[in-house]
């Protein structure tokens, strides 16, 4: 079994696809690390990336040591996990999803809303998940709904949408 110090998930495996042992992925962000050459955990041990296509659904990546159709399946639902010190450096004002769970979320005004529980990807950007003590926000990951993200100070700012 692969350990890493400070795992953080590149991508979840959806299903196979055809029958050379191809996986569908689905991207945590933009896939920036679903690449040749990469070699992440999967299943419990490093399997490297030999190719990996961008697709309307996701990425679809052939794993060293998954030659076929069943040991793909085998695969579904599992993460690809990276150490934090593999990762590229984040570009300035970007963020790796994981990296905003947990964080305390806070109107203009400073106003308390509640914490990022959880985000989830949609076409046009993510959303973030804000869980306060009586209700749960959802908030598109755009410049717009989130002006600022202060991960020293453990914060983001959020301007809630519309109802």
């Amino acid at each position: 079994m692969a350990e890493l110090a400070d795992p953080v998930v590149i991508g979840t495996i959806t299903a196979p696809h055809g029958v050379r042992g191809t996986v569908r992925v689905r991207p945590a962000g933009e896939g920036r690390h679903l690449r040749e050459g990469v070699a992440p955990v999967v299943g419990g041990r490093r399997r490297r990336i030999r190719e990996a296509r961008r697709t309307p659904k996701g990425f679809l990546v052939d794993l060293e040591g998954v030659p076929d159709r069943s040991q793909a399946e085998e695969l579904r639902g599992e993460d690809l996990l990276l150490d934090r010190s593999e990762l590229d450096a984040p570009g300035e004002d970007e963020f790796y999803v994981a990296d905003l769970i947990g964080l305390r979320a806070v109107d203009e005004e400073g106003r308390e809303l509640g914490e990022v529980g959880e985000t989830f990807p949609t076409p046009a950007h993510e959303v973030l998940v804000i869980r306060g003590r009586k209700s749960v926000l959802y908030v598109p990951f755009t410049r717009e709904h989130v002006p600022e993200v202060d991960p020293g100070a453990r914060m983001i700012v959020v301007r809630p949408p519309e109802e």
